[in-house]
């Protein structure tokens, strides 16, 4: 089944508010709609760098900017959306088939990365050109 932006889904997350301060617990299969398997963070990204530019043919990613801010460029091969997020109560599920990078980096932004599968380069489609004919085989 080809994977679409439009299958990319907002998820706001359950925050306990407390005078010390605040505190965000995820769950898998609660707020993560996947088993999770890997966790990373992107920082200190330098001005006008972008990352990501690739699609994984199996693996969920859920992003958060857990500090400051960054755009996510979506994309699969018909139409194409940019997300901005900013808030650390907020994460974007990005299912496999779906083109994205992240662009527009804040000097304090942390991007935050909790995936479904753990690192494994055979799922990762890095050229543009090989995504498109991976979807047109959807």
């Amino acid at each position: 089944m080809r994977a679409t932006i439009h299958d990319c889904v907002w998820v706001t997350l359950p925050e306990l508010n407390g005078t010390e301060g605040n505190i965000i617990s995820l769950k898998e299969n609660t707020e993560l709609p996947f088993e999770l398997k890997r966790v990373f963070y992107l920082y200190d990204i330098p001005g006008g760098e972008a990352r990501g530019g690739h699609a994984h043919k199996a693996c969920h990613q859920f992003m958060i900017a857990v500090s400051g801010s960054f755009d996510i460029l979506l994309d699969d091969g018909i139409n194409k959306s940019r997300v901005h997020l900013n808030d650390p109560k907020v994460g974007l599920h990005v299912p496999p088939g779906v083109w994205d990078a992240e662009e527009n980096f804040s000097n304090d932004a942390i991007c935050l990365v909790i995936a479904s599968h753990t690192y494994l380069e055979a799922d990762y489609i890095r050229e543009y050109e090989d995504y498109l004919k991976y979807q047109d085989a959807q």
